[in-house]
């Protein structure tokens, strides 16, 4: 399987210039050859005999093209300008997808000219580059100091080198069998995303955010008003922007350990999880809690969330986002539509059980999540979830599920928790 593992590099001064050239190369060759794209198919339409464009002639062309016109490219490794015009074409087809319908997943939308300073970024293919413990040799630089070394081994495939804030990272592709330990056990829980806590399981752990933006938001504004003081193209308005990526990476950090630290500790430790398919989009037109929403990550917990399961070989069941998990009484059933976003806790008319709002959510979906697993069948077995036979003909689920037993255990002991 292929494994990426980003590690931040170390270099010196005159190995951050290159660096920076290196990206800088990579911009213009993308800008340069979306510039064409467009030319040339705009040309195609137009005259129907002339040939659509295509990312290998793009390639060919600024390779006869950059000796006499762009002689400056030549300081860096060929695999900048060439993998950006790659990832173009890319772009391109997965943009096409979109609007046909074939790509699955959320709209993608036409290809962007570039800005410096912008996700600045590179890449090299295979064979390129080498990595030795602790280090990494890049193409027409040298040896890179890192700060730490590769977490498995394997087949190196590419290395993409980017810019965040200050620093400098390499995100290592290899092809490899060292593989996360598979979740053995069988217990199921439903999770519930919120506001109040990050994350409410089924049997009553509540799991709190850190809240990264609200808690330096104060920090966030006067920096921001800061630089809209400096002027424009001056030393101080580089160094204030240079601050203000710094804080905007900080948060970020703080608000990607928390959700892996939670997705590691679901997939290590539940063999079935049963979410809701937010609407994140749509949550965040709340002007009063887009902010809090954002801030949350919603979307990046399911991301992680899936492709963790799929590594460890458990399953995760996505409930409809219209289900009542809210207002359905998660012990006799019945449907609250009157209840709203303020209550908090509420008692049940039909059998008088009083509920947590989260807590309550929880149960609903793990219980939901459990019918639809019952009825789904596994990818690539005959086998339904819960052992009956089935064509293989239902619909799949969202990640690769590991075999299961008869039925799921809600109440099997789980390990401990992530630390």
């Amino acid at each position: 399987m292929l494994r990426t593992h980003k590690i931040r590099l170390v270099p010196t001064d005159a190995q951050v210039n290159h660096l920076a050239r290196a990206c800088g190369v990579a911009r213009f060759a993308w800008n340069w050859a979306l510039a064409r794209w467009q030319a040339q198919y705009e040309a195609h339409r137009l005259n129907p005999a002339l040939a659509k464009p295509n990312e290998g002639a793009l390639r060919r062309e600024l390779n006869a093209l950059k000796r006499t016109e762009f002689p400056w490219m030549l300081e860096v490794t060929k695999c900048a300008p060439q993998e950006a015009i790659i990832n173009l074409g890319k772009a391109y087809q997965n943009w096409f997808g979109s609007l046909s319908g074939k790509r699955r997943g959320p709209k993608v939308h036409a290809p962007q000219f570039k800005k410096k300073g912008q996700r600045d970024s590179f890449k090299c293919s295979a064979g390129t580059f080498d990595v030795d413990a602790s280090r990494i040799r890049i193409p027409n630089l040298g040896w890179v100091r890192m700060r730490e070394s590769l977490r498995f081994a394997g087949r190196p495939v590419s290395v993409t080198v980017s810019r965040t804030a200050h620093a400098w990272f390499a995100a290592i592709t290899l092809e490899t069998e060292d593989t996360p330990a598979r979740c053995e056990s069988q217990a199921a829980v439903g999770v519930d995303l919120g506001l109040k806590a990050l994350a409410t399981f089924s049997d009553g752990t509540e799991v709190q955010g850190p809240k990264a933006l609200g808690t330096l938001l104060q920090r966030l504004r006067r920096l921001s008003r800061a630089h809209s003081r400096k002027e424009k193209g001056s030393a101080n308005r580089r160094k204030s922007a240079q601050r203000l990526a710094r804080l905007h990476w900080r948060i970020s950090n703080v608000r990607q350990d928390a959700l892996h630290k939670l997705t590691h500790r679901l997939t290590a430790n539940y063999g079935f999880m049963a979410i809701e398919d937010l609407n994140v989009k749509g949550m965040l037109s709340n002007r009063r809690l887009a902010r809090h929403i954002a801030d949350a990550g919603f979307g990046e917990f399911r991301r992680q969330l899936e492709y963790k399961a799929a590594q460890r070989g458990t399953l995760v069941e996505v409930v409809d986002r219209w289900y009542p998990s809210s207002k359905r009484c998660s012990a006799c059933g019945a449907i609250h539509e009157a209840l709203t976003l303020a209550d908090r806790a509420w008692g049940c008319g039909a059998c008088g059980v009083v509920h947590d709002r989260d807590l309550n959510a929880a149960r609903n979906l793990l219980a939901e999540g459990i019918r639809l697993a019952a009825t789904i069948s596994v990818p690539g077995a005959g086998m339904t979830v819960c052992g009956e036979e089935g064509s293989g003909s239902g619909r799949k689920t969202r990640t690769k599920p590991a075999s299961m037993k008869q039925t799921v255990k809600h109440n099997a002991a789980p390990r401990p928790p992530y630390a």
